[in-house]
């Protein structure tokens, strides 16, 4: 049997999912602001209209909200993470001697973004996925002052297969007027798209080849150059795992025992 709460929470994903579907939902994204739907479902984008977006220049945190999501490609959870992106803000603005801040914000919003949407009966790993864009939203910042190979790679792995959205994100969270600051960070997106694909081809060269080169084997083995080194390369290169030196040397080992006998 279907409940009220059931019913409502139906109609109102399908009034955002159509909203969010069309090519420009910018009216519609405002007018579900005037009319209560936000306020009732999701009131933290309300209370976006209220906090000034000292960054990107707008009248309020929202106004650059919806020209974010409007700029989106219409993929359901791109434009979900566009538009919550910054829902954690009215919850952490501070006032300091730099000014305004909304430390942590992308924490929070992530928090804020599971809740809402699974009030609305979204289903659990598309809220979980839309949150997790949410949490890295912010990530990229701080790019342009130097990001060491490893933080590349964490960044790449913090965000799984939700990576080529979060870039997308990334670079539609530009609303600013100004040409050269937007073109200057879509060349850091460019930037760390091909750093991405530069150490992904490193990785995977480093993985087909073994730990223990050749003349290593020969070393360990006391043993001539032959097809033994060559059998062995090919032992260390099947193991199903990434291995060490030193697991790399047992398996040598072994292998050369269990060939003794």
């Amino acid at each position: 049997m279907l409940t009220t709460a059931t019913v409502l929470s139906s109609d109102a994903r399908r009034r955002l999912g159509d909203t969010l579907d069309r090519a420009d939902p910018t009216d519609e994204l405002f007018e579900m602001v005037d009319d209560g739907f936000f306020g009732y479902w999701i009131p933290e984008i309300v209370e976006m209209r209220m906090e000034h977006d000292p960054i990107h220049r707008h009248k309020d945190v929202l106004a650059h909200t919806v020209a974010v999501t409007a700029s989106t490609p219409t993929q359901p959870r791109l434009r979900l993470a566009a538009l919550l992106h910054d829902v954690g803000k009215p919850a952490t603005r501070r006032f300091g001697p730099d000014g305004v801040t909304f430390r942590h914000h992308e924490a929070v919003g992530a928090r804020i973004t599971r809740r809402r949407l699974g009030d609305m009966g979204f289903d659990a790993g598309f809220v979980t996925d839309v949150a997790r864009l949410v949490e890295l939203s912010g990530r990229f910042k701080g790019y342009d002052r130097g990001w060491t190979d490893s933080a590349v790679r964490r960044y790449v792995v913090d965000a799984g297969p939700l990576l080529g959205d979060l870039n997308l994100l990334v670079r539609h969270d530009c609303t600013t007027r100004h040409a050269r600051k937007a073109a200057a960070l879509q060349a850091s997106v460019d930037d760390l798209e091909s750093r991405i694909r530069r150490l992904a081809a490193d990785d995977a060269e480093a993985r087909r080849r073994p730990p223990l080169s050749g003349h290593e084997i020969m070393q360990l083995l006391d043993i001539a150059p032959g097809p033994e080194v060559g059998e062995a390369v090919s032992m260390l290169l099947a193991a199903d795992r990434s291995i060490d030196r030193d697991e790399a040397t047992r398996l040598v080992r072994e292998w050369w025992a269990e060939r003794a006998c």
